[in-house]
């Protein structure tokens, strides 16, 4: 006998990983330059240089203690540079007791998650939402309640919202920029999100915590304002990794920020770190606590992401797609010429065009397009874009 729901969760399909496995394959079959694989949010520019030297070095002049254990926690004096860098970006004077270190922001988002509920509990998140939010969700045995979306500019729909908030409403899981929509929230959204909060907190007399799940908050174009979630709603957490901002994703190396203002910050690191220990995160890898705490003030060239968001955006408008203007990250997610995302999205794959349906995002009726690709692969897919539209017409 098995656990049926971890069963489930083994063999159920992940739409976007199919999708990307299904593009190897169909590279080895007609070349890879004959197939757009949009799939994957995998970052297409390196690291800065210093990220490799500083892991260089670090190997040859602690060959000793650099794949020794660290704290549960993280090392010490990495967390301390984590909080160094944040006080001196954002005016604030956090500490290292106030981090703690994971493999990735999904273990960050399942630590806070599993800390945090109790029997009953729901958290609410916003559509357009990355998938695995859910299995996080349920998985800390508590309640996914989805606001649809605002599909206009995909800010939030305070209606849909307020009508969600109930007692049992623990926490609020947003994350800007975006996946998938690369929208940013505002400073006006977050504001009036978080007088919302501030509301409902004390009408059911218990902290509505606030996750800012924030692997992307580095990739930003044209100025765009990324508001420090903290500075706006005092009960907030923030979830990091340097997947895309150091373009590390398969070195799985994040964090988690507790606050000393957020409601009951002791009992609430200690709960992070209890989840940690209960679901075998403690002490993420070694070698790059100490890498990334090096290199956190630096970012990867994200100029090319920007100029890719220009060129798609541009073609796809003229040719009949409706797309929210991307602010950040690396994805877009225009609407499907048709009702059905699914079958939209099958007619691309017709044409070698890989992109992801809407629905498992929770926004069907759209399609997500992940540009972190080289800029070339960009321009040879418009002709495949130009063909899927003319097909509906």
């Amino acid at each position: 006998m098995v656990s049926e729901r971890m069963k489930g969760l083994g063999t159920a399909r992940s739409v976007i990983r199919e999708l990307f496995e299904y593009g190897k394959l169909r590279a080895a079959q007609v070349g890879p330059e004959n197939v757009f694989d949009f799939s994957i949010g995998n970052p297409s520019v390196p690291s800065p240089a210093a990220v490799n030297e500083e892991a260089v070095r670090l190997l040859k002049e602690q060959p000793d203690l650099i794949h020794a254990y660290t704290s549960a926690q993280g090392d010490q004096e990495s967390r301390q540079r984590f909080a160094d860098s944040l006080n001196r970006r954002f005016g604030t004077s956090y500490t290292a007791g106030q981090l703690y270190l994971t493999v990735g922001a999904a273990a960050s988002l399942c630590c806070v998650l599993n800390g945090l509920s109790c029997p009953g509990d729901e958290f609410i998140v916003f559509a357009p939402y990355f998938p695995e939010y859910k299995v996080f969700i349920e998985g800390a045995g508590a309640r996914m309640v989805l606001v649809p979306p605002e599909v206009e500019r995909f800010q939030i729909d305070f209606g849909a919202f307020e009508r969600a908030v109930g007692e049992h409403t623990k926490g609020v899981l947003i994350n800007s920029p975006n996946n998938p929509s690369g929208v940013v929230y505002s400073r006006q959204t977050l504001e009036r999100l978080a007088g919302i909060l501030t509301e409902k907190s004390r009408e059911y007399g218990h902290p509505i915590y606030l996750i800012s799940d924030e692997p992307y908050r580095e990739i930003v174009y044209a100025g765009v304002e990324v508001p420090w979630v903290p500075s706006v709603y005092r009960d907030t957490i923030v979830c990091y990794s340097f997947s895309k901002s150091l373009s590390l994703p398969g070195e799985r190396i994040g964090y988690v920020l507790v606050p000393g203002e957020v409601t009951d910050s002791g009992d609430v690191y200690a709960a992070v770190a209890g989840a940690g220990r209960s679901l075998g995160y403690v002490n993420a890898p070694s070698l790059f606590q100490r890498v990334t705490s090096l290199c956190c003030d630096m970012t990867s060239d994200i100029k090319v992401y920007e100029e890719n968001a220009k060129i798609l955006v541009t073609a796809l408008r003229e040719m009949g797609y409706h797309v929210a203007e991307p602010n950040g990250a690396f994805y877009l997610f225009p609407r499907t010429l048709e009702p059905n995302d699914l079958a939209f999205c099958e007619r691309a794959k017709k044409l070698d065009l890989l992109i992801v349906p809407g629905t498992g995002f929770g926004a069907p009726g759209h399609t997500r397009i992940s540009y972190c690709v080289q800029t070339d692969m960009i321009r040879r897919s418009l002709p495949k874009f130009r063909e899927l539209a003319e097909s509906y017409r």
